[in-house]
């Protein structure tokens, strides 16, 4: 395909390509996860220089050509500046876009992962939610719009809906009260366990909504991270800043 194409999204990363150019990847609401050069973008005065930074979201015009694409002109509505102003905020704004590049494929449109990520970069700018539940949230749903996550909303042995309790990481689903006791499984809060269900069932543009208690956001973000670390099976660089 031979022609110019706006394109919204976000920069999930970029590197120098040459003297003076880059070549960037962007999460596309049209094309799912596409890289294209941005010519010139290291030059001190180019009009590119911060639309070819990670963070950035906005328009951009691509001339897609049949091996490789190019920026032309770019509108950024919202750079994310203060996620770099602050190291431990940085850190998180780096590992979402890691996972995002991870889970994304190319060219594959993916409207809802590009809003999770957008939704969840406003939610560590502003500063309002504990990291730790950001998080947490964000891979939850990751691996939920990934399809590659267990049934929390019936009981593994008898079906039933209601009370419950047991998480079995090795069964890969939930037991009620009753069928729970005596399993190899992990106790939850109630708490616990209707914040991941909420976060399977709502929409990702809602999801930054709620807050946890100190001890319920510790088992919600350990539960989740045995579940993220069971389902994806790579190692991001980022997270050693986090864990």
């Amino acid at each position: 395909m031979d022609n110019a194409n706006v394109v919204t999204g976000i920069v999930l990363r970029a590197m120098p390509v040459g003297e003076s150019d880059k070549r960037i990847t962007i999460l596309t609401k049209e094309y799912g996860k596409i890289s294209a050069f941005a010519r010139g973008a290291r030059r001190p005065k180019s009009p590119l220089i911060a639309a070819a930074e990670p963070f950035a979201f906005g328009q951009f015009e691509l001339y897609m050509g049949r091996t490789s694409n190019s920026v032309q002109k770019a509108k950024i509505h919202n750079y994310f500046r203060t996620l770099t102003e602050d190291f431990d905020t940085s850190c998180y704004g780096f590992y979402v876009l890691e996972v995002a590049d991870y889970y994304c494929a190319e060219y594959a449109a993916d409207i809802e992962m590009l809003t999770l990520l957008y939704q969840t970069l406003r939610a560590l700018e502003s500063g309002k939610f504990d990291k730790v539940l950001i998080r947490a949230i964000f891979e939850w749903k990751t691996l939920v719009l990934a399809g590659v996550y267990p049934d929390l909303f019936h009981c593994l042995s008898c079906g039933k809906e209601e009370q419950l309790s047991y998480i079995d990481f090795t069964k890969n689903g939930i037991y009620c009260r009753e069928c729970g006791v005596g399993m190899q499984a992990k106790e939850l809060d109630e708490s616990c366990i209707y914040a991941l269900q909420y976060v399977v069932s709502t929409p990702a543009k809602s999801l930054y909504s709620f807050r946890l208690t100190d001890t319920v956001l510790r088992q919600f973000a350990r539960t989740v991270r045995t579940l993220f670390h069971k389902y994806t099976n790579h190692k991001f660089n980022s997270a050693q800043f986090l864990d």
